[in-house]
């Protein structure tokens, strides 16, 4: 009997202690029951852009806005130089957008491609801050400049200091309008420091006590640059200017992309070309198409 009743104290206590794989397995079971994020919310889709040194601003301006309201699309850049290397990434597959300051020339089309322009963006002529005294400039002294028939500022009523020439190629938009408007075949002269990319020329002015560039008036109004934006025959670089008539010089941005593009680069570019966009870009100094 004594036998018998040890044998039932014995089942009895290992009745009353849970085995450890019974811990496990219930604690795996809790974990379990956690609701997990959804893949999709974790990744969001991802568009490609390659935009121009002239163009990327505006790109970046609206590809924050459309971000914040669509939060499953993420906007990746890739660095351009030039609107033809933009367009040959998105040929190549590299990109889905692409940014340009003119429409697709036949050499750049495989026939897959469409171009539209979204706004003009003036082009300003500005100086260092430490020119001062120069606040206008005729077309005669700014074919002196570039020229290099004129080489201090002293000249033009400003300090006595020698002018440096900040230039773009001859194949860049910037300079294919100074050209057009006031320079002419006035050959540029060797002294002026040659610039590929726009940022380069925005950021050297900015350094360069006594230098002279051309770039951007939208860029210069967005990020608040304190250069001194010059007049030229009397008439300031504004939208409003342009839009009357009375100063001349504004580039066109467009966008190139597929003609059947993924749904998620559709959507992107019905909201660059909406009313929403328009509102957007006017206030950052640009001038929407429409």
């Amino acid at each position: 009997m004594s036998s018998l009743f040890s044998s039932l104290v014995l089942l009895s206590l290992v009745g009353c202690n849970p085995s450890p794989v019974s811990n496990r397995t219930g604690s795996e079971q809790s974990q379990g029951s956690q609701p997990q994020p959804s893949p999709q919310s974790q990744t969001p889709t991802i568009v490609k852009i390659s935009g121009s040194s002239s163009t990327v601003l505006l790109l970046e301006i609206l590809a924050e806005a459309y971000q914040a309201k669509v939060n499953t699309v993420k906007i990746e850049f890739v660095t351009s130089n030039q609107s033809g290397s933009s367009i040959a990434a998105l040929t190549n597959n590299l990109v889905e957008i692409a940014g340009s300051s003119h429409p697709l020339k036949p050499e750049e089309n495989n026939g897959q491609l469409q171009y539209r322009e979204i706004a003009k963006d003036p082009l300003m002529v500005a100086t260092h801050p430490s020119v001062t005294g120069v606040q206008n400039l005729s077309k005669a002294q700014l074919q002196g400049i570039y020229s290099g028939t004129i080489q201090n500022w002293k000249e033009l009523g400003g300090p006595d200091a020698a002018i440096i020439v900040l230039d773009r190629p001859e194949d860049e938009s910037a300079k294919k309008l100074l050209r057009k408007h006031y320079l002419g075949e006035t050959p540029t002269t060797p002294k002026a420091i040659l610039l590929k990319k726009e940022g380069e020329l925005i950021q050297s002015l900015r350094e360069t006590p006594y230098a002279i560039g051309a770039f951007s008036h939208a860029y210069a109004q967005v990020k608040q640059l304190p250069v001194n934006a010059l007049r030229l025959d009397n008439a300031e670089p504004s939208p409003e200017n342009w839009k009357q008539g009375t100063y001349p010089m504004a580039r066109q941005m467009g966008i190139v992309w597929n003609k059947q593009p993924s749904p998620t680069t559709a959507a992107f570019v019905e909201f660059i070309f909406s009313p929403e966009a328009d509102n957007i870009l006017q206030a950052k100094g640009f001038i929407p198409t429409r």
